[in-house]
């Protein structure tokens, strides 16, 4: 943890404050704009995540910044920094979340362009994978006991994005935004348990009067009946624009990927190779 620079590595708060003016601008940027979001107010009101507010204000978040949501050498980095945050994260705090920040897509960049962004990189981390997926967790998206797994362990990665208008607490300016949370963080405050339900019926409270608008009607509980994980990690703002059935197909094949790019420091030989890691899109990372 902390190696040096911004990019490609995991870092702890007190790290990226003190690096943070050498950072690039929209890193700046998208970082400063996370922590107005989570330690100021909305017409009064607090981010509705009282957890995100306690982890932000006491120094317990971790932070990675990605450059791209395509190039494969940048995912691979970013897959090596969230193993490194799986193995930290114990020891680190209680509850320590690990918030991605990505580089800006183009300002032309629609709703389903963000929807197909975030499901490229959870698809690229599910295929580089050097865990298999986990035998407790089923691998169908339609069930309500799915949720993504990763490095042998079922994560809850929750996004933000630009395209929100009104559902500001899932609104982030600067760019694609990821928060992954291990399930286990949730042990203790599940459903099924009485405090639980009452974090549960407080976050959705706040939710209502800090975004102005209802909870979203995706909005659901792991294990609950009727509620499916997948469709709560980037909430749909018009049909139209969102996939209407999961777009990762997570299998318990293993391993997906040549032997070769599930090593450690795998990205470096792509970063190496003259143009052999920029997928050339339209949208692009720049």
């Amino acid at each position: 943890m902390n190696e040096p620079g911004t990019e490609g590595v995991l870092l702890d708060q007190e790290t990226l404050h003190d690096r943070l003016d050498d950072a690039p601008e929209w890193l700046q940027d998208h970082y400063r704009t996370f922590r107005e979001s989570m330690l100021g107010e909305r017409d009064g009101s607090p981010f509705p995540c009282y957890f995100g507010i306690e982890v932000e204000r006491e120094g317990e978040m971790l932070y990675a910044a990605c450059e791209s949501t395509t190039d494969p050498a940048a995912l691979l980095r970013l897959r090596d920094t969230l193993l490194e945050y799986l193995e930290t994260y114990p020891d680190h705090a209680d509850r320590a979340p690990l918030a991605v920040f990505f580089a800006p897509l183009s300002e032309q960049a629609s709703e389903s362009d963000y929807h197909e962004r975030l499901w490229h990189v959870l698809e690229f981390l599910h295929v580089h994978d050097p865990e298999p997926w986990p035998e407790s967790i089923p691998t169908d998206p339609d069930t309500s006991t799915w949720e993504f797994c990763f490095g042998g362990e079922p994560l809850f990665p929750t996004s933000r994005a630009p395209f929100y208008d009104d559902r500001k607490s899932r609104y982030s300016p600067i760019g694609l935004e990821i928060t992954f949370q291990p399930r286990a963080v949730f042990e203790g405050i599940t459903a099924d348990t009485e405090a639980g339900q009452r974090a549960r019926d407080t976050i959705r409270s706040r939710m209502a009067e800090y975004d102005g608008v209802c909870p979203h009607a995706d909005l659901g509980d792991w294990g609950v009946e009727g509620d499916r994980e997948w469709t709560q990690y980037l909430f749909r703002e018009d049909d139209a624009e969102s996939p209407d059935e999961c777009p990762l197909n997570p299998t318990r094949e293993h391993p997906k990927a040549p032997k070769a790019l599930l090593e450690p420091g795998a990205w470096r030989r792509l970063a190496d190779a003259p143009g052999s890691t920029r997928s050339n899109v339209s949208l692009g990372d720049d």
